[in-house]
């Protein structure tokens, strides 16, 4: 047995992040695709699907290529479990869990069936691939986030930014039940009954904002992110949940929520030191993100919503990131509420 490497953890790299990005995107993909099928095949009966074939082919990718890295660095002395590079030591684990869940899978649709509409989210073996699938796509971004050297450069910055937009992605795939670009319950003529829908499309956006802004705060405190950061993990996942209805018109939300977030960084230097600044663009960008969604709905299909009840749901995705920031930074005691 060779001695172990004076140094604690394998090397990383980042032609491994990119090897990593591209192989979660991979399964991304495939998880959309099956996404999609579920909301369009109503007669849907096996689990062999081109859908999964897609999804599963991702993963074996993502798991011999980790595979090999950790076979590598345990033949040049690192214990099996310390054999990866810091970050990905918890995509190891993910996609044992994600192995095991995947036959869980194959075993439950063939007692129960295959489940659809909501059903198919809330499926415990399904949870157990989205949980596990957030473990492995999310390798990129703590693999930079333990790195002491910053990258510079929006290229640098890609895959700590596509990972957090992956994993993002999941938590919005699997709460598309309480999302607007899935559900824009506000477009359209107005129902005969209008409190639920009204309630609903409320909650999503609440729930939304709340999950947009935890993430992205997180990020923002931890790096000095380059012009067009925002604009690339908005529009990937902008256009990852749009594609589900094919309501591609929503794209451009993502896109121009992304610039102007990108511009609330630049102007704002929003950092734990810039309490004020930090507060401001948590409020700001999701009162954007959603004024366009609505000002979207205005312009195609209508919008049957009052322009008190439209505003209203703006300013609280705004007080929802506000709020948000509280719990990142929060306010030195003796300070006040600043």
């Amino acid at each position: 047995m060779p001695l172990m490497p004076e140094t604690q953890s394998p090397p990383s790299s980042t032609r491994i992040d990119w090897l990593m990005t591209l192989c979660a995107g991979w399964m991304l993909v495939g998880l959309y695709l099956d996404g999609w099928a579920h909301r369009h095949i109503p007669d849907l009966e096996s689990f062999f699907t081109p859908w999964h074939g897609v999804l599963y082919s991702g993963f074996f990718a993502t798991f011999g290529l980790l595979g090999a890295i950790a076979w590598r660095n345990h033949a040049r002395g690192w214990p099996w479990l310390e054999a990866v590079p810091p970050g990905y030591r918890l995509s190891l684990i993910g996609m044992l869990v994600f192995f095991a869940g995947g036959i869980g899978d194959l075993i439950w649709h063939t007692l129960f069936g295959i489940e659809a509409h909501i059903d198919a989210l809330l499926s415990p073996t399904h949870l157990v691939l989205a949980i596990s699938g957030t473990l492995i796509g999310a390798g990129p971004f703590r693999a930079a986030w333990h790195r002491a050297q910053a990258a510079t450069g929006l290229i640098a910055h890609l895959p700590m930014l596509l990972s957090l937009a992956f994993g993002w992605s999941i938590l919005t795939f699997f709460t598309q039940f309480a999302h607007s670009f899935v559900r824009p319950l506000a477009s359209g003529p107005a129902p005969e009954a209008w409190f639920y829908p009204q309630a609903l499309e409320i909650t999503g956006i609440l729930l939304q904002s709340a999950i947009m802004m935890g993430l992205l705060l997180l990020t923002v405190l931890r790096w000095r992110l380059p012009f067009g950061s925002l604009t690339v993990v908005l529009t990937v996942n902008t256009a990852l949940m749009s594609l589900l209805e094919l309501r591609v018109g929503f794209i451009a939300v993502g896109l121009l929520a992304g610039l102007a977030g990108d511009g609330l960084i630049a102007r704002l230097h929003p950092s734990a030191d810039r309490t004020l600044a930090f507060r401001l663009f948590a409020g700001a960008l999701p009162m954007i993100y959603y004024a366009l969604y609505f000002v979207g709905l205005k312009m195609t299909t209508g919008l049957w919503w009052s322009l008190h009840l439209w505003t209203g749901a703006i300013v609280m995705a705004g007080v929802t990131g506000w709020l948000m920031s509280y719990l990142l930074v929060q306010p030195r005691y003796g300070s006040g509420p600043a």
